[in-house]
C-alpha cells in the first residue's frame, strides 16, 4: 500500500486498531479480530465485490487473556512497541487511543475491494515516435474500505469535534444518496469517511469505496449476501476471539489481486484449475490457556480435489527421542507422489523436470517411481535431533527420516542400491549392532558415521544423518517424543485424529549452537522467543469437500 495510503485512518480512526497491531502482525494486516455475530452486521455495509474481510474486536476482554502468558521481560517490549506504534501512529496530533477512541470503537472490519485500475497520469504513456517510458514497478493501489461500529454516539461526537480543531486539518463535506461524506485532509492524505445508521463509521482512502459502501447500505448487494459469505460469515469456533478473516472465493481473489498487478504473469489455465480446488475459506484467531490459536476450514470442490485424504495414526512419533526440537509427520507419500504426477500432465515444465530426474536416477540403477516412493505407503516422520559429535558438530543437529511401509522387500533393495553407489565413491560402508538392531553406516575416515540406516522393526525402516542420531533412534532405551511435556503441551490439545503434525520446540531450539548464533545478536527477540514454548500445526479433513487447519502458538504462562 503507498504511503499517501497506508495511514489514512491518523486523521480519523487509525487507532481503532492500535491494540491489534503487535499481536496481529503474526496473522493479517496487523489489526486483531472478534466476534462473528457482530460481523455479520458489518458485512451488510460492505460492497458484494468485496474480495477479503477481517473483522476486528477491541474488546479489552479477550486481548486481557495474553497478559496471563510471558516473562516480565517480553510483556514489557510488548508494551514499548504499542506505545512506540501509537506514538507514530498520532505524531502529528494529540490524539490519544485510549481516551479518543477507545470508548466508542466496538469492532473493526477491514475489507479488501478490487485493485483500483491505473490512471493514465500513472501510466505516464508515450506519445507519437516516443520510446516506452512506462513505468516497471507499477502496481495498482490497494483499495481498502473500513468499517468501525459505534458503541458511544456522544463520545464518538467529542472525537469528531476534536478532529475538527486539529491543527493542518482540512474538512470537505459532499452529498451522495442522501448521505453526507467528509473528506478529512491531513498532511496532503485525504480520508473519506460516512456514519450509516448513526452506529457504524465507514472509512477508506478513495471516495469511490464509500460510495459503493453507501450504495450497499441503500440496497445494493452487500459481501453479507454474497455466494459462499453468508456460510462463512458465522465464523470459526475459537475462545477470546480476536480475529475473524473471511475468503468467500479464494480462486476468484487470487485471479482478481494477480490481474490488479501489471508485473505479476497471468494465471494460465492449469493452476487456476488448482486454485479452484478451495472454494471458499475462514480463519479465526484466539487466546486460551494454551497460547494463541489459529483454526481454518477451507470449503473444498469434490470434483477437482484430487488427493484422498487419510487420517495418521500418530505412533510414528514414538520412534523419535524426547530431544528432538523440530518433527514433521504424515501419511502416504506414495499416494501424494501419484497425485503429484497426475498434475504434472497440465504443466510442461513440471513434467519435464520429474523426466529429467527419472533419467539421471536410470544412470544408477534406480526407478524414481517404484525405488524411491513407491514403498513409502505408510506413516513417516522427519525429526530434527541435536548433537555435537562427528561429522554434526560444527552444525549442532542432524535428522531421521522413519518410515511405516507395507512393501520391505522394495526399501531393502533400494538401500541396497544406495550402499553400493557409496561404495563407488569411496565411502565405507559398514555395519554395526545399535540396541540389538543391525544398522548399516556410510562412515568417512576420522568423523564417524555421515548417514545410517536400519529397521526399528519388520515394517519401519529409519535413515539417520549421522552416526549419533542412529544411536539415538535405533537406541530405544531413552524416552520417546510423544511421551515428553513439551510434545504434550504443544501437540495435545490439537484436533484428533489428523493427518500429521508439525511441531517445534522453542526451547530446545534456542540451544542448538547454529541457531542461537542466529538469533543471540538481536536481545529483543530472544527476549520474545523465551516466551514461546513451542509450535504446533495440523491439519485434517472429515471429507472431500471439507479441509480444517488448526495451529498453536504455545506460551508459556507468567510467572505468579
Amino acid at each position: 500500500m503507498p504511503e499517501s495510503k497506508s495511514k489514512f485512518l491518523i486523521p480519523a480512526v487509525g487507532a481503532a486498531v492500535v491494540v491489534a497491531g503487535s499481536i496481529a502482525a503474526y496473522t493479517y494486516f496487523k489489526g486483531p479480530s472478534g466476534g462473528s455475530s457482530d460481523a455479520l452486521g458489518s458485512a451488510k455495509v460492505v460492497p458484494s465485490t468485496a474480495l477479503m474481510a477481517t473483522y476486528i474486536t477491541t474488546d479489552p476482554k479477550a486481548w486481557a487473556k495474553l497478559q496471563q502468558f510471558g516473562t516480565p521481560e517480553a510483556q514489557k517490549l510488548v508494551a514499548k512497541n504499542l506505545e512506540d506504534f501509537n506514538r507514530q501512529m498520532f505524531s502529528d496530533s494529540n490524539v490519544s487511543y485510549e481516551k479518543d477512541i477507545k470508548p466508542w470503537a466496538d469492532s473493526v472490519m477491514i475489507a479488501v475491494l478490487p485493485p483500483n485500475p491505473l490512471k493514465p497520469a500513472q501510466l505516464n504513456l508515450p506519445s507519437a515516435g516516443e520510446p516506452n517510458n512506462i513505468p516497471t514497478n507499477l502496481q495498482q493501489e490497494s483499495n481498502i474500505l473500513i468499517v468501525v461500529g459505534i458503541k458511544d454516539k456522544l463520545s464518538a461526537l467529542n472525537f469528531a469535534n476534536k478532529l475538527k480543531s486539529q491543527k493542518g486539518v482540512k474538512l470537505q463535506e459532499s452529498d451522495y444518496q442522501g448521505q453526507k461524506i467528509i473528506e478529512t485532509t491531513q498532511n496532503g492524505k485525504p480520508t473519506y469517511s460516512v456514519v450509516l445508521n448513526n452506529n457504524q463509521l465507514v472509512l477508506a482512502p478513495e471516495k469511490q469505496a464509500v460510495e459503493k459502501a453507501i450504495d450497499t447500505f441503500k440496497g445494493q448487494s452487500s459481501f453479507a449476501s454474497k455466494e459462499g459469505a453468508s456460510s462463512i460469515l458465522k465464523g470459526v469456533d475459537v475462545k477470546n476471539s480476536l480475529a475473524q478473516i473471511y475468503v468467500p472465493d479464494y480462486a476468484g481473489m487470487i485471479q482478481q489481486l494477480t490481474a490488479g498487478n501489471p508485473q505479476a504473469k497471468q494465471l494460465p489455465p492449469q493452476t487456476l484449475t488448482q486454485l479452484k480446488q478451495i472454494k471458499s475459506v475462514v480463519a479465526g484467531i484466539g487466546i486460551d490457556d494454551a497460547g494463541v490459536r489459529v483454526k481454518a476450514i477451507a470449503n473444498l470442490d469434490p470434483q477437482l480435489n484430487k488427493f484422498q485424504y487419510q487420517s495418521s495414526p500418530g505412533n510414528i512419533v514414538g520412534q523419535f527421542p524426547t530431544n528432538t526440537f523440530a518433527l514433521v509427520s504424515g501419511n502416504g507419500i506414495s499416494r501424494g507422489w501419484e497425485v503429484l504426477l497426475e498434475q504434472s500432465k497440465d504443466y510442461p515444465e513440471m513434467k519435464q523436470a520429474l523426466e529429467q530426474a527419472r533419467g539421471q536416477l536410470k544412470f544408477v540403477n534406480i526407478d524414481l517411481d517404484k525405488d524411491i516412493f513407491g514403498w513409502m505407503n505408510g506413516e513417516f516422520a522427519f525429526g530434527v535431533i541435536p548433537s555435537n559429535q562427528g561429522v554434526l558438530a560444527s552444525v549442532g543437529f542432524g535428522g531421521a527420516l522413519v518410515f511405516d511401509t507395507s512393501d520391505r522387500k522394495t526399501a531393502e533393495a533400494t538401500l541396497t542400491k544406495l550402499d553400493t553407489l557409496a561404495k563407488t565413491q569411496q565411502i565405507n560402508v559398514a555395519n554395526r549392532n545399535i540396541g540389538g538392531k543391525d544398522v548399516t553406516e556410510w562412515q568417512i575416515p576420522r568423523q564417524g558415521a555421515l548417514l545410517a540406516h536400519g529397521w526399528l522393526d519388520q515394517d519401519t525402516v529409519f535413515v539417520a544423518l549421522g552416526g549419533p542420531i542412529a544411536d539415538a533412534v535405533a537406541d530405544g532405551k531413552n524416552s520417546s517424543l510423544n511421551n515428553s511435556d513439551a510434545f504434550k503441551a504443544v501437540t495435545g490439545s490439537l484436533q484428533k485424529p489428523n493427518g500429521g503434525y508439525f511441531y517445534l520446540d522453542m526451547d530446545k531450539t534456542k540451544s542448538v549452537p547454529l541457531i542461537n548464533s542466529l538469533i543471540s545478536s538481536n536481545a529483543d527477540t530472544i527476549t520474545i522467543l523465551s516466551s514461546i514454548r513451542g509450535l504446533g500445526f495440523t491439519a485434517t479433513s472429515p471429507d472431500k469437500s471439507t479441509s480444517k487447519l488448526e495451529m498453536l502458538l504455545a506460551l508459556k504462562p507468567t510467572a505468579k
